[in-house]
């Protein structure tokens, strides 16, 4: 199907970003990686007036060093993400999670930033960043604002991104050392997770010290998993600890049924995949 008719704009800054969307009112649409825009743009589910690109923004594409965290921009492609020294060394879940998004095609084009925008429970990297707890910038007319990722996943397709204003970094503590595993299950190879889980511990003489758990797809927003992590911390990292903990895996969850999944069955999944997911991790 061929879109309806729309303007387009390619600013070269963020603040021409931000001045061409108060332009184009409520009607215009960003476009990041247009993995998740272009389909629905096909398919005139959606019929913006004016369509703003970003890719002519050079910093929005950095991924830096910035004292205690990793700052990664916006429009940063997943590819780069996967294979950025910094992001391997220091928030190395993130980059397994990022291994298991669609196919190369699409790791080529899409974005970190389009991808957490987008806010698919479905999608892998909503709950990493909530499990790590990372910062949304947003940029808008009236300055920049910084968003906890809890604070971030509002729900279904929704976030903290308001009427005129366009996520522009993502910022991730440093884990440095901490052990971790992304634990994806899917119907069909580069699909949706039916349910995942993100896990990364902190490993001390043998007993978890720290651990963060998130899950993907249990619910309308990602979900962190703090029953999991409560029971894991102080124990030893042994499979008997990892099967207790991921008995509270379906704890302050909503899972969703559809014609992929019953919800009693994501909860099963949830609480299988936890156990793998932790053990994994802790190696």
């Amino acid at each position: 199907m061929i879109p309806a008719k729309f303007d387009y704009v390619k600013p070269s800054s963020v603040e021409d970003a931000v001045r061409a969307l108060a332009d184009g009112g409520d009607d215009a649409k960003i476009l990041a990686g247009g993995q998740s825009l272009l389909p629905v743009l096909r398919l005139r589910l959606a019929a913006p007036s004016v369509v703003i690109d970003l890719g002519g923004i050079p910093e929005l594409r950095r991924i830096r060093e910035d004292g205690d965290r990793i700052a990664i921009g916006a429009m940063a492609p997943h590819h780069d993400v996967l294979r950025d020294e910094l992001v391997t060394q220091h928030v190395e879940l993130l980059s397994k999670a990022t291994a298991t998004v669609a196919d190369p095609q699409v790791r080529h084009r899409g974005t970190l930033g389009g991808a957490l925008a987008h806010a698919d429970p479905a999608g892998d990297l909503g709950a990493v960043a909530l499990a790590l707890d990372a910062e949304f910038v947003i940029a808008g007319a009236s300055g920049t604002r910084t968003v906890s990722a809890a604070e971030f996943f509002q729900d279904y397709f929704t976030t903290a991104i308001g009427e005129g204003e366009i996520l522009t970094e993502v910022r991730f503590p440093k884990y440095t050392g901490w052990r971790t595993h992304y634990e994806k299950f899917n119907r069909t190879a580069q699909a949706w997770s039916m349910v995942a889980v993100a896990v990364a511990l902190k490993v001390e003489g043998g007993s978890i010290a720290e651990a963060r758990v998130g899950l993907t797809n249990m619910g309308t927003t990602p979900i962190r998993a703090s029953g999991v992590e409560a029971a894991l911390v102080g124990q030893q990292a042994t499979a008997d600890a990892a099967q207790a903990a991921a008995e509270h895996a379906t704890e302050g969850t909503a899972a969703p049924s559809d014609a992929d999944a019953a919800a009693d069955y994501r909860e099963h999944l949830a609480r299988v995949l936890t156990g793998r997911a932790v053990l994994a991790a802790a190696g």
